[in-house]
């Protein structure tokens, strides 16, 4: 009888095990079914610090670890008092309100061009650090997503730098 007693609570706790995994597989699956631009809205940053053209990413939910994948390098101005590189891997962590370790984003400050190492959301305002200084712009300002070439400043068939449509 004790036998018996036994097989039941251990199919029970097995099938609770089974049942666990599938559930938690589930919502990796759901996860991994954003976009990089969602996952950047999921940790309060607009989609506008990544131009148009991400052609895929990894991400790390238990620590935060990405690598966003873009078509190819991209380049252009904003407001024509920056200008912007990306690689075509950007990698870095990101938690709620910060993106640390950044790497492939560059900025070209006078003469030289110098890498973007941090993001962080300070209320309404996003404060991107170069290490020994850093800017804050409006998150408004990133309610967009940057066209390579053209930046924020793309009009209606204007060709971006691939030699793409630009379509409002």
């Amino acid at each position: 009888m004790g036998f018996f007693s036994l097989r039941p609570r251990l199919l029970s706790s097995t099938a609770l095990l089974c049942f666990s995994f599938l559930f938690l597989s589930s919502l990796t699956a759901a996860d991994e079914n954003l976009t990089a631009y969602e996952i950047l809205q999921s940790y309060d940053f607009p989609v506008g610090l990544l131009h148009t053209g991400v052609s895929g990413y990894d991400f790390d939910t238990s620590t935060g670890k990405f690598a966003v994948y873009l078509n190819e390098t991209c380049s252009f101005n904003i407001q024509n008092s920056y200008e912007l590189n990306y690689r075509s891997t950007i990698k870095g962590y990101i938690t709620k309100g910060k993106i640390s370790q950044l790497q492939g984003i560059s900025v070209k400050v006078f003469l030289f061009w110098v890498n973007i190492i941090e993001v962080t959301r300070i209320g309404d305002q996003l404060e991107f650090s170069v290490g020994i200084t850093s800017a804050d712009f409006p998150v408004a300002n990133f309610d967009e997503c940057p066209q390579c070439g053209c930046g924020f400043d793309c009009k209606k068939g204007q060709l971006d730098q691939f030699g793409s449509l630009f379509k409002e």
